[in-house]
């Protein structure tokens, strides 16, 4: 993957900013869609972004940035899709299925698309004729900040095709980031997707005050969860507790730099879920997913406490300090 602009990044928020970073270590040019002109014109005079991970400095001559994604896609043979969930379909929508034909699509996105509750792969599949060896996933465990700090970080990249897997993975690879390889391009989406979940249940625990021995017995309970609803949607062998499972819901449960912990801190220290998300100015993807895979267990009926109390304290308005006290029940 050294040819010029072989791979584009869409979406210029945290995550995207981190892979282009990455990705700027390791290939000649990088693709790179924006959607504003005036943080192009940014990027292009100071060399980082101004909105997101500003301390992620990049080498100008690597990027061939453009507000225009039919431009950035035509160029493009493999696209990773780095924009929240919640606008992801507009963003496609401004594309003709025919664009996509030929390309490859890695999804860094961590939640459900809500117009059609379904997981990236799934909607693309669907709705866009994607085929699913064209296909793939990349996720954590991994922070956005961490990358651009150039903290040592890993990822996996998940695709049934495996030699497509292997070529992401070698164009992340390097002196501080790690990739690993799976074929599990369904769990590893629900697990992403459901990790923020928790991670949102676990702030609205350390906003109400509960301490580490608390949130020890959640994660513990909630890897339990997502090992059951995995298993429901796409029943296949995989050992949950690998990093792409694990490691990527501890890393969301427990660190300060979880957008998704601090929402929930928010909410758990009285914070109306508007007047969070306001604050933040940032998308926490478990708010909407939360719904998504609540509205997807009516049918599946899995077990899922943690997920169930979640959506009761943001979407019913069940006082977070009764409704926790209620899943601690639950969880012993």
């Amino acid at each position: 993957m050294n040819d010029p602009e072989r791979i584009a990044v869409i979406g210029a928020g945290s995550w995207g900013t981190a892979l282009v970073k990455l990705l700027t270590t390791t290939q000649e040019k990088v693709g790179w869609w924006v959607r504003k002109p005036a943080t192009i014109d940014h990027i292009r005079k100071y060399g980082h972004n101004p909105d997101y991970i500003s301390a992620a400095q990049f080498d100008g001559g690597r990027l061939n940035m453009d507000s225009d994604i039919h431009a950035v896609v035509k160029n493009a043979e493999t696209l990773v899709l780095a924009v929240p969930s919640a606008f992801l379909k507009s963003a496609l929508d401004q594309l003709d299925k025919s664009e996509l034909e030929g390309k490859t699509i890695f999804s860094a996105v961590k939640g459900i698309v809500p117009e059609t509750n379904q997981i990236v792969g799934e909607f693309l599949f669907q709705h866009w004729g994607v085929a699913e060896t064209d296909f793939g996933v990349i996720c954590g465990p991994c922070h956005a900040e961490e990358v651009a700090m150039e903290r040592l970080s890993y990822l996996t990249i998940a695709c049934q095709d495996q030699a497509k897997a292997q070529a992401m993975g070698g164009a992340l690879n390097g002196r501080y980031l790690k990739t690993s390889l799976s074929d599990d391009i369904y769990g590893t989406e629900y697990g992403a997707i459901l990790k923020n979940v928790v991670a949102v249940c676990a702030g609205i625990s350390v906003g109400l005050g509960y301490g580490d021995n608390f949130r020890a017995v959640l994660v513990s309970r909630a890897i339990q969860e997502i090992a059951r609803f995995v298993k429901a949607v796409h029943p296949i062998d995989r050992d949950i507790n690998e990093p792409a499972y694990l490691g990527d819901l501890l890393v969301t449960a427990y660190s300060t730099f979880s957008r998704n912990r601090e929402f929930g801190t928010m909410v758990g220290k009285g914070y109306s879920v508007k007047a969070a998300q306001l604050e933040m100015n940032m998308v926490a993807e478990g708010y909407h997913a939360v719904k998504c895979v609540h509205e997807i267990n009516r049918k599946l009926k899995v077990d899922m406490p943690i997920t169930e109390a979640t959506y009761r304290m943001l979407y019913e308005k069940m006082a977070p300090g009764m409704e926790m006290r209620l899943l601690s029940d639950r969880l012993a």
